[in-house]
């Protein structure tokens, strides 16, 4: 359906942390027919849980949506039920996905049995990332949305596979790309700036994290001449889309001697971190995609070893591994042309078209559901192929076996009271705190 022929649309994301945000909004924009430009109106909801975005992820990612609010699944699923979009994007973790599904079927069936309109909105989700681990945990978790994103090629010929092995339906598997590439191809900066991109769980013991920071500190004073930047997602007390048990904020601070002059810590949109770099260095992070199609100088660290509980097993192939001591040295990795290019980098200029395919998959579902209404959603994982399995997903939500909302769930129909809200904040600092300060104190006890 030609975007010219449709009325403006309406698109919900519904995201769960600051970086699933950005990717949800900023794939809403792609994908939908038209884009900005047709005037459709992006609703954004903020699921509520342990990272739920505070104003200033929200504001540090810059991702603007008509409107924004915080809700519960259920509250999520009953706007839904009152008023549905004609896209909904879900930017969660792969377990919220699985429960959003089910509660979106039951809210499609519930409306056919009492006579309601039989339209249901076309529902898409992917991964905000590299996808490294839990691949196939992950994407069953993701099965029965309408389009499920891979962000490379290499992804989609993995999803599929995956679909097919146990008997899934794999047409909604659909290639593109990672959002938020882009920005300004890579020329040399004075001073020459060295930015190490920090992740909050990888890796994941004090030890290594405290390496990663002395190598770090050593290269701004083996380098006095270089600007030398640690970059990271979140400040103390925040959470991003993974939990982060030992900030580098504290590790920096029992640094002997302090942070060299040369060396800082930064936050901050990682595209303009971006624009001054010119050697990114990281374990793992997404933030290497995004520089490699800048084509900054790009080094994954083997320090710690290739490891898959490390994520740099990912880019085996690249030209990027690399060590500090390496780095140290003068090295520059040169990265692989046909790697970049299965993994969706399109370094020859073709990256606004990785959007077609999913752009016209969304069209072509919009027209179904204007012409009779769309199938009925059919995630693999039901009562009859995950009893054990689906149930405990599904109640983490205040949903039942059935996608109903069980007894007891919060009411969308209304803002909570000053009490709930004050509740609502001391719970979720004292997770964070527990996350952050206690749970470290009570592993190293177990260690002894």
């Amino acid at each position: 359906m030609p975007a010219s022929n449709q009325k403006p649309l309406r698109v919900a994301v519904l995201a769960d942390s600051d970086t699933r945000w950005k990717w949800g909004a900023l794939t809403a924009r792609r994908i939908v027919p038209g884009g900005r430009s047709d005037g459709h109106r992006l609703s954004g909801y903020l699921l509520r849980g342990r990272a739920t975005p505070t104003p200033r992820q929200l504001d540090e990612v810059g991702v603007r949506a008509d409107s924004l609010r915080e809700v519960t699944a259920v509250e999520f699923l009953r706007e839904v039920e009152r008023d549905a979009p004609d896209v909904i994007v879900l930017a969660l973790v792969g377990g919220a996905v699985q429960a959003v599904l089910h509660g979106l079927a039951r809210v499609t069936q519930d409306a056919r049995l009492t006579g309601g309109p039989a339209r249901r909105p076309v529902v898409v989700t992917g991964y905000v990332g590299v996808v490294y681990e839990k691949l196939a945990d992950g994407l069953l978790l993701r099965h029965g949305a309408d389009v499920v994103l891979a962000n490379s090629r290499q992804d989609a010929e993995r999803f599929r596979a995956v679909y097919e092995g146990v008997g899934a339906d794999a047409t909604s598997v659909t290639e593109a790309a990672l959002p938020f590439l882009g920005g300004a191809p890579y020329a040399k900066h004075d001073p020459y700036t060295v930015v190490f991109a920090a992740q909050p769980s990888v890796p994941e013991t004090a030890a290594h994290r405290t390496y990663l920071l002395r190598r770090l500190v050593e290269h701004a004073r083996l380098h006095p001449d270089r600007e030398v930047l640690l970059k990271l997602r979140s400040r103390p007390g925040e959470h991003t889309t993974h939990i982060e048990e030992l900030p580098y904020q504290k590790l920096a601070q029992r640094v002997d001697g302090g942070l060299p002059a040369n060396c800082r810590l930064v936050y901050g949109h990682m595209g303009e971190v971006l624009d001054r770099t010119d050697l990114l260095v990281t374990v793992s992070s997404t933030a290497a995609l995004e520089s490699l199609h800048r084509r900054v100088p790009t080094a994954v660290l083997t320090d710690l070893g290739v490891r898959e509980a490390l994520g740099n097993h990912h880019f085996t192939g690249s030209g990027c591994l690399a060590s500090w001591d390496q780095l140290d040295a003068g090295h520059l990795p040169e990265p692989d042309e046909a790697w970049l290019a299965r993994q969706g980098v399109a370094t020859d200029g073709a990256y606004e078209n990785a959007f077609d395919l999913a752009r016209d998959r969304v069209a072509d579902l919009l027209a179904d559901a204007a012409a009779g209404g769309l199938p009925p959603l059919a995630p693999y994982y039901r009562l009859t192929t995950a009893r054990g399995y689906l149930p405990g997903i599904l109640a983490r939500h205040h949903l039942g076996p059935d996608g109903a909302p069980l007894p007891g769930a919060p009411a969308a129909d209304k803002d909570p009271g000053p009490v709930r809200q004050i509740v609502r904040r001391a719970a979720r600092g004292a997770y964070r705190h527990g996350v952050q300060r206690v749970a470290p104190v009570i592993r190293r006890m177990g260690e002894l």
